[in-house]
């Protein structure tokens, strides 16, 4: 999801712009690691630094208590690989009739929270369905099955990115204290991508909607949530009602603030205009 990704991973072609260019703070350079073995040290410091921003002792505690540095994060990290692809060639891989068929038909079935979402974001059904749809098969893929607090424990620890990973961690921490999620139901991507469009915690502290009105933003489970909260995060980087999103136009770009990769917005906008039966 999200202005978050800048290469393309094989489950969901995510693209994390921050991850390859943040490095870390000074405050972190001291007790990152490139090995897990100062990884409590770490954690300790970090609950310190969590407790400092208003996150309470429990939601501290529950979440963090037993979290261990995890190895398979680190070379998930260190293989990653960005694909250079042509538009046609990406798009054949990820887009197929049948992804198309399918997406038509969620769009009926889920026509009047689509209108609805439109009417309150102004973002139409066939661009927020080409999302979730490019992102994890319509919620089909899931996004992962890895601990996110654990990984982003492990990537925050790691001295490569540690600033933008303790941001993401403490996001986390942040979904949890409001509700929204368990530590235990917080699972996903192995750099913390949640939910069925791939939001990074960050923006789905910032962007996630309780659409269903169940008291809770639930981005795994609540399909009216993932399309509502992937329509207002593009609505909050700037989308304009009732405009295209073809290349060249304002709302294209706002696209782009979901993904930098232009072989993965131009996908975006072509399936959208072939859902949208353009």
């Amino acid at each position: 999801m999200s202005a978050k990704r800048c290469y393309i991973l094989p489950i969901a072609a995510a693209c994390m712009s921050a991850l390859w260019l943040v490095s870390s703070g000074p405050a972190m350079a001291a007790s990152c690691g490139s090995s897990g073995a100062g990884f409590d040290d770490w954690l300790s410091g970090f609950k310190q630094r969590a407790a400092a921003k208003g996150i309470s002792a429990r939601t501290i505690n529950s979440a963090l208590s037993g979290v261990s540095y995890d190895p398979k994060v680190i070379r998930l990290d260190r293989s990653q690989h960005s694909f250079k692809l042509s538009f046609e060639q990406f798009y054949r891989r990820r887009v197929d009739d049948a992804m198309i068929a399918k997406g038509r038909r969620l769009m009926k079935t889920h026509a009047g929270t689509l209108n609805a979402i439109e009417k309150r974001f102004g973002v139409p059904g066939a661009v927020v369905v080409a999302i979730w749809g490019l992102e994890t098969a319509y919620g089909a893929q899931k996004g992962g099955k890895m601990s996110i607090v654990r990984s982003l424990a492990t990537l925050a620890y790691d001295c490569r990115r540690s600033a933008f990973f303790e941001k993401e961690l403490l996001a986390a921490l942040k979904i949890i204290e409001r509700g929204d999620m368990a530590a235990s139901q917080l699972v996903g991507g192995w750099a913390g991508e949640i939910g069925q469009t791939q939001f990074l915690p960050d923006a789905y502290v910032k962007y996630a909607v309780d659409f269903d009105g169940n008291g809770r933003r639930d981005l795994i489970h609540s399909s009216a949530d993932v399309l509502a909260s992937t329509a207002n995060f593009l609505k909050g980087h700037g989308w304009q009602r009732g405009a295209g999103w073809g290349p060249g136009t304002a709302n294209y770009n706002v696209i782009r603030e979901w993904n930098k990769a232009e072989v993965y917005v131009k996908t975006i906008s072509v399936m959208a205009d072939k859902l949208d039966g353009r």
